[in-house]
């Protein structure tokens, strides 16, 4: 397993709210096969254990 220390970008749009956004390695990526054709993902978040969990969508 591979980790990496990110940081997540906050994004203030035209209403003054912000958006949390976070940028992938594209190593992990490329790794996962997502690329800009097949690029959708199944996002969980474990509110007990505080885990956000990336899997790649499969249909």
């Amino acid at each position: 397993m591979e980790r990496r220390i990110l940081k997540i970008s906050f994004n203030k749009s035209g209403r003054g709210t912000y958006t949390p956004k976070l940028a992938l390695p594209i190593t992990f990526t490329d790794k996962m096969g997502i690329s800009f054709e097949d690029r959708e993902i199944d996002v969980f978040f474990d509110e007990d254990k505080k885990e956000i969990i990336i899997k790649k969508h499969i249909f």
